[in-house]
């Protein structure tokens, strides 16, 4: 099957829209200035003051706002069809909502059935969204089962259509989850053909046994969902997906953390030279698990997602702490939204309520505020952990995550100072419920532009349907497989060190054993007249280890260490006069 290929309308191809963005000070990840921006045929042409421009120019005043890289979230599902029911977000819905937040490229995840073609997923998913996405994305794929076929798809996928990263999921048993031995198999093929590896971390052998218990005790409501996979279930997968993917030194991406423990792990991992990047969400760090307790079923219900949110209240600002000093690196949505008519699928059972939430288009919002507002964390970093990140892992970087010449015009203006607050009444999303239902944000997008066009002006949304464009993500990320190269370096650099330790120590041996042969007297340690040896040492001493035949087998159950004590005294040894590390002082060696 082809790749379809999108159509877009003459006008909007058209090189003719230039852009001037005056007064504002422009922030990347790594730096903030004050300067003006010039954007002519979709890209960055220059920055600067005292730009010299064409005539007719579109000017916009940024004076007091700041001019940031349009956002990238990495984890969304649109379209997606799951658990029986089907997302109302669209590729149209989504990333029109997506615009509206100061989203500016999306990448989204093709998964195959078990026994599917990686390729025909990936193709159906582009038929999805080619003509109906409003910006930029690209593609993870899942790798859902395995065998040779799937092996050599996933190298055809990385070579031939730009994809660098596949999901597994150590979760949802029987549906998409893989064992330890084909994850073992299938990082060693994502480290060879140059992509990363992702995870949803959780045991999901346990949840399913923990599911079963809680269904058969009475629990069927919201809450059992989150009792059925706690904390430490979604820690262990983390601490074990790590453990894995560092076997074969394959970098490993841990998708949407949700819990204090989870996120420590990846922080401790980091620490001890382990190439894994972890992933916050808006919804992990804007709300808490407590939701799923709420009395009304369709409120707790519409904040059931895998894994789940965490009851404990100070999860989400544990988890800003750890984006704010980079021991998470990305903030997503995992945007997978159901209608509450769909979410009533389990009634009368929590396994069978469609998992997922909204926040494709709040995620900037929400990162502002309970990062930058609240003091955690700059605006360099916001950009960091909003965009640029996401570029340098996806290998799409510097095209997109930031504002230099030749970048790709995707730019928000954003006021620091005005608010907004969130409802489900007024967001743009297909879905009838908002899990930040009331957050008062500090932190608005009031232009977004994507490849040059601007599409929020003023606050009002303008997206166009199939405006957007597929993005390739090319395989070996320099971002990510120079520091794998490094940690196989220092691997190396163990092992010689360990090697040239083993060989220095055995000369050293040799040499000491030389300097006996060359001394050569052994003698019977002397015994005092008390004591009368059972049996006298006739033979002559070898320094060559001894046979164990013939003699007491010490696993044996009738070995007894009280009698081996007694006898202690009875039995004769020697010793050499000059043992291996200096004389004897006539104990045992």
């Amino acid at each position: 099957m082809s790749t379809p290929v999108k159509k877009v309308p003459i006008h909007l191809q058209s090189a003719q829209n230039r852009l001037m963005i005056k007064n504002g000070r422009v922030v990347n990840d790594d730096s903030i200035v004050d300067g003006d921006v010039y954007i002519e045929d979709g890209l960055i042409k220059q920055l600067g003051r005292n730009l010299i421009i064409p005539g007719g120019t579109r000017i916009i005043d940024a004076r007091g706002k700041l001019v940031i890289p349009g956002g990238i979230d990495p984890h969304t599902h649109l379209s997606f069809e799951f658990m029986g029911a089907k997302s109302p977000d669209d590729f149209y819905q989504g990333t029109k909502a997506a615009l509206a937040g100061g989203t500016t490229m999306l990448i989204d995840f093709a998964l195959p059935k078990k026994g599917e073609s990686l390729i025909e997923a990936y193709e159906h998913w582009r038929q999805l969204a080619d003509d109906r996405v409003c910006c930029d994305y690209g593609l993870h794929v899942g790798v859902t089962w395995w065998s040779e076929k799937v092996k050599e798809e996933m190298a055809v996928l990385c070579k031939e259509h730009g994809i660098n990263s596949f999901k597994m999921f150590m979760a949802y048993k029987d549906v998409f989850m893989v064992n330890d031995t084909e994850l073992y198999q299938i990082f060693d093929r994502c480290k060879e053909i140059g992509a990363i590896a992702q995870v949803h971390a959780e045991n999901g052998s346990v949840i399913a046994e923990n599911a079963k218990k809680l269904l058969a005790s009475g629990v069927k409501g919201p809450e059992g969902h989150e009792r059925s996979r706690p904390e430490d279930v979604e820690a262990e997968a983390v601490n074990r997906a790590c453990v894995i993917a560092n076997q074969v030194n394959c970098p490993l991406y841990v998708v949407r953390v949700m819990s204090k423990s989870s996120g420590d792990a990846i922080n401790q991992k980091r620490n001890e030279g382990v190439v894994v990047f972890g992933e916050a969400l808006a919804s992990s760090i804007g709300t808490d698990g407590t939701h799923q307790w709420n009395t009304c079923w369709q409120h707790a219900a519409a904040h059931v997602t895998s894994p789940p949110l965490r009851p404990d209240p100070t999860t989400p600002e544990h988890l800003m702490n750890l984006l704010s000093s980079d021991g998470l690196q990305v903030t997503g949505s995992d945007n997978a939204t159901f209608s509450s008519k769909d979410k009533l699928l389990g009634k009368d059972d929590f396994t069978k309520i469609p998992n997922g939430v909204n926040g494709v288009e709040d995620r900037m919002s929400v990162v502002w505020e309970k990062g930058v507002h609240s003091g955690k964390m700059d605006p360099t970093r916001f950009v960091a952990v909003t965009s640029a990140n996401a570029a340098k892992i996806f290998n799409i970087y510097p095209r997109k995550g930031c504002i230099a010449v030749g970048s790709d015009a995707d730019i928000v203006i954003w006021d620091p100072n005005q608010t907004r607050t969130i409802s489900a009444k007024t967001h743009h999303q297909g879905n009838d419920f908002n899990i930040f239902e009331g957050m008062v944000c500090h932190g608005v997008p009031e232009y977004v532009i994507v490849n040059g066009r601007v599409c929020v002006d003023e606050g009002a949304l303008k997206a166009v349907q199939g405006y957007g464009r597929f993005i390739p993500t090319p395989p070996f990320s320099p971002y990510v497989f120079e520091q794998v190269k490094s940690r196989e370096e220092d691997k190396k650099d163990q092992e010689k060190a360990i090697a040239d330790g083993a060989a220095a120590a055995a000369v050293a041996a040799a040499e000491i054993v030389k300097k006996v042969e060359q001394n050569g007297n052994v003698e019977t340690r002397s015994i005092p007249a008390a004591e009368t040896p059972v049996t006298a040492v006739e033979t002559e001493p070898s320094l060559s280890c001894p046979s164990s035949k013939g003699q007491r087998n010490l696993q044996d159950s009738t070995f007894s260490i009280s009698t081996e004590l007694d006898d202690s005294a009875r039995k004769s040894c020697i010793r050499v006069k000059n043992p291996p590390g200096g004389q004897s002082s006539g104990g045992f060696w």
